[in-house]
Parts: structure tokens; C-alpha cells; sequence
């Protein structure tokens, strides 16, 4: 019974929470939160050149109100991540990318 119990639970209350909503996809062990490591998508798929009019791939990195995301957020190496920002900027320049999110006032 008191198996059951825990399986309905919404937030787990087994021994690990690495599944729950608010864990951000790291574990905890101990009391601390052991982050998972970010790895660029970039190198995963082996991408030479990141090209400046694929913009549903770039929609990606730019944030609802139109700002570059940082590598932390993304897991982008430094390599990719300043030739992602270039690519950004040169679509943003012939219209591909906004430079503003949507303003509601």
C-alpha cells in the first residue's frame, strides 16, 4: 500500500528527484545538486559553418524579446557560440530575425 502511495505522488518522493519539474535535468546526491554537464549541439553534429538564413534554427538562440541567449543557457562552446551571434546578427540585418520581441504595453 505504501508502495503505491509514493508512486502516485506528483513529485516523486522516491530516493533521486531527476525527474521532477524543478530539477533542471541534474541530479541530487546528498543534498546537492550536481548539474548535468551541457554539451554544444554544434559538435554534436559536427557543423562547420552555422549560415545566417537558416532562421528557424537561429529562432532557437534568440530570446522572446529578441535577445542573443548566453552559453550558459544553451551549452554552446565559445567558438560556436561567437559564430552563432554573428550568423544572428547578419539575419537580423536583412530581416530574418526580429531585433525586437513582440512590445504588448
Amino acid at each position: 500500500m505504501a508502495e503505491q502511495e509514493q508512486e502516485r505522488r506528483p513529485y516523486g518522493g522516491g530516493r533521486s528527484s531527476a525527474g521532477g519539474p524543478r530539477s533542471g535535468g541534474g541530479e541530487r546526491r546528498g543534498g546537492k545538486f550536481v548539474p548535468r554537464p551541457k554539451v554544444c549541439q554544434f559538435c554534436v553534429d559536427k557543423v562547420k559553418k552555422i549560415d545566417y538564413k537558416q532562421s528557424d534554427m537561429l529562432r532557437r538562440f534568440v530570446s522572446d524579446r529578441g535577445k542573443i541567449r548566453p552559453r550558459r543557457q544553451t551549452g554552446t562552446c565559445a567558438w560556436h557560440q561567437r559564430h552563432l551571434a554573428l550568423a544572428i546578427k547578419r539575419a537580423r540585418h536583412l530581416a530574418l530575425l526580429p531585433f525586437v520581441g513582440n512590445q504588448v504595453r
